[in-house]
């Protein structure tokens, strides 16, 4: 009866801590993760320059896949350690988003595309920044060296989201210097640059 009542408590002990664990992603699934995502990125980059109603969009599309054209060689290269292999794949939502934006023109396909990029941007934000807080060495070193890019990227985009699909460089810096600076000095702190908690 001890044994049943211990092998019952260690199955329930495993199975409250089990969605903790679940959530780290290691610095494989990162790496392989960001490298589906920076594909995703080159893909609708690719379809914003070309299908894009503004001038902003389709600079905004140009800027996309060439910035995550050189975060997917940095992937590749620190990815190379942990048994990554190039691949074209593309995320499911992306997938998808391209499917529905094969359908749209003008303002309707900025706007889809605008809001993806928001949303998708923070989302990569708030991975990026808990990678660089981890620790993982190189892929950690990475996150942290990729993060201002994904900021800017979600600041073109809430621009283009914010106004008539122009924007001007300086406007969404001028407006967004102080927490990106806040938010890039603790990421440095984190990724081993100096500053301690």
């Amino acid at each position: 009866m001890n044994r049943s009542f211990l092998l019952a408590g260690s199955i329930l002990l495993a199975a409250a801590f089990a969605p903790l664990t679940a959530q780290a992603d290691s610095p494989r699934e990162f790496l392989y993760n960001a490298l589906r995502g920076d594909n995703s990125e080159i893909m609708l980059g690719n379809l914003a320059a070309t299908n894009g109603r503004s001038q902003g969009v389709r600079d905004f599309g140009r800027t996309l896949v060439n910035d995550h054209t050189q975060a997917r060689n940095e992937v590749l290269d620190v990815g190379r350690r942990f048994g990554i292999r190039p691949t074209r794949e593309v995320s499911q939502e992306a997938r998808e988003l391209r499917n529905r934006l094969a359908g749209l023109r003008g303002r309707e396909f900025d706007r889809e595309f605008i809001n993806h990029m928001v949303d998708d941007h923070r989302k990569d934000i708030d991975e990026f920044r808990d990678e660089a807080r981890e620790h993982h060495g190189a892929v950690s070193d990475l996150a942290a060296r990729q993060l201002p890019t994904l900021r800017e990227h979600l600041r073109i985009a809430r621009s283009l989201d914010r106004g008539d699909g122009r924007y001007q460089a300086n406007d969404w810096q001028d407006r967004d210097r102080d927490r990106g600076n806040r938010d890039d000095w603790r990421d440095r702190g984190a990724a081993g640059y100096g500053y301690r908690r």
